[in-house]
């Protein structure tokens, strides 16, 4: 699998619990439906067989129990649940079946509710030219017959529940597993491991915010390397100079006369200005290596306007060195880029300090901004990103080597017999900048003032 393909996510946990848990609730709903139509056929079955019975009872007059029995007719039998009277239209009762209690003559037709001999009865009156019909049945017996079918309709939802819990308990660690997985993974996870966590096979939803904890580790293993690289050369590059430091001041002690004071004492001093120098440098080296301020977002910076404020911070400096900082050469549209102005100030300042150390009295050092020109189409560039701005810093000092330019861009790196007393950082701190902001650093030699020529490309 290549390294730069994209992880392919599992399924959304939203989807995967909604689809899960559906599937669940449809096959508890399916075996419920069963279960409760089965119950439901053979209770309905048996409350019609029984109003079937009871309404045969009914209509027979009393001429059941020479069939049946005197039992068939008892009291507690059923026969008492279910009255019917037929009434003539001038009120002479024209049939009544076998129950102890009757049931009033009723003046309201269709449903009504009645007490009969302290039951309450539920009756239905019709009204027909000739007679009136009226159907009674005791309320306690529908009470009781419709409270038999709710029960028997709930139970197996009872009984069902705690399946479905159960199958909800697994459904959920189930669809959780990756991220339980992703839980151990960090909770194992040593204090100076730092390495990306893995994202095959997460949910979309936790993928973002694993995403983000992988550029989090990403930006504290950049510092960590920052700063243990920082330890590493300040314990390396620091220990010449402080020992040189030693040895000046042991000079100035021993030192007779007051000309061999005042020497020993610039060396002295321009041996402290130069470990303050490298100081720094290792410095800005960290911050830059150590994406320090990556925390700010990106915001536009005015090349036109740095290049001004540089070349004013250097002009007394180049004076002094008896150099020529021109004017900085820029377009009269600005030029903008996106990125950090401090970091960029940064860039800008430790390519003038490298041009200015290395340019003999009486060079010159130009500074140049300008827009990229149209990107050029032909056989190759098709797609090719093109750089949307420049900035350029010649000088016309001894230059470069073409086999040493891209040397010069590592850290404490010198070119053998340079002159200038550098910590070989300045341009590794370029590079480190360039590197942040998604710039190129390229090194030529300057056609017009024939020394080095640096260019930043910002795409």
């Amino acid at each position: 699998m290549p390294l730069d393909s994209a992880p392919r996510p599992a399924p959304s946990l939203r989807a995967r619990l909604t689809r899960l848990l559906l599937l669940a609730v449809l096959l508890i709903a399916c075996v419920q439906a069963a279960v409760t139509w089965r119950t439901a056929s053979t209770e309905t079955e048996a409350v019609f067989d029984a109003q079937m019975e009871r309404i045969a009872l009914s209509l027979t007059g009393g001429l059941a129990s020479a069939v049946l029995g005197e039992d068939a007719l008892a009291p507690g039998s059923g026969a008492d649940d279910l009255i019917i009277q037929i009434w003539r239209a001038d009120g002479a009762m024209l049939y009544r079946s076998r129950s102890a209690r009757l049931l009033p003559q009723q003046a309201v037709l269709g449903f009504a509710n009645v007490r009969v001999a302290g039951a309450a009865y539920r009756v239905y009156a019709l009204q027909t030219p000739l007679q009136v019909i009226q159907v009674a049945q005791d309320l306690a017996s529908r009470r009781q017959i419709a409270g038999r079918l709710a029960l028997r309709a709930v139970l197996p939802i009872a009984a069902l529940a705690p399946l479905l819990m159960l199958i909800v308990w697994w459904v959920i660690g189930h669809a959780l597993a990756p991220v339980e997985q992703l839980r151990r993974q960090v909770a194992t996870r040593r204090a100076h491991d730092l390495a990306p966590l893995a994202v095959d096979g997460l949910p979309a939803e936790v993928l973002p915010l694993v995403t983000e904890m992988n550029g989090l580790l990403s930006r504290l293993a950049a510092a960590w390397d920052a700063l243990q690289n920082f330890t590493a050369d300040a314990a390396h590059e620091l220990r010449s100079p402080l020992a040189a430091l030693r040895l000046q001041l042991q000079s100035l002690q021993r030192a007779e006369g007051p000309e061999a004071r005042r020497v020993a004492n610039e060396r002295l001093l321009s041996g402290i200005d130069r470990a303050t120098r490298l100081v720094e440098q290792l410095l800005a080296l960290a911050r830059q290596e150590g994406g320090n301020g990556d925390a700010v977002p990106p915001s536009s910076v005015n090349l036109n306007r740095l290049a001004q404020g540089a070349v004013q911070e250097f002009a007394r400096e180049a004076a002094t060195r008896g150099v020529i900082l021109a004017p900085p050469l820029a377009p009269q549209e600005e030029v903008i880029v996106s990125g950090h102005e401090q970091g960029l100030a940064v860039l800008l300042r430790n390519l003038l300090e490298n041009a200015l150390r290395y340019t003999p009295e009486g060079g010159r050092v130009q500074v140049q901004v300008a827009h990229a020109p149209p990107k050029i189409e032909g056989p190759g560039l098709s797609g090719s990103k093109a750089p949307q701005a420049w900035l350029i810093v010649e000088d016309s000092g001894p230059g470069i080597a073409p086999e040493e330019r891209q040397r010069v861009l590592d850290r404490f790196y010198r070119v053998a017999g340079a002159a200038g007393h550098g910590s070989g950082l300045g341009l590794a701190i370029v590079k480190a900048v360039a590197d942040r902001h998604g710039a190129q650093v390229k090194l030529d030699e300057s056609p017009a003032l024939g020394g080095l020529k640096v260019t930043v490309e910002f795409s």
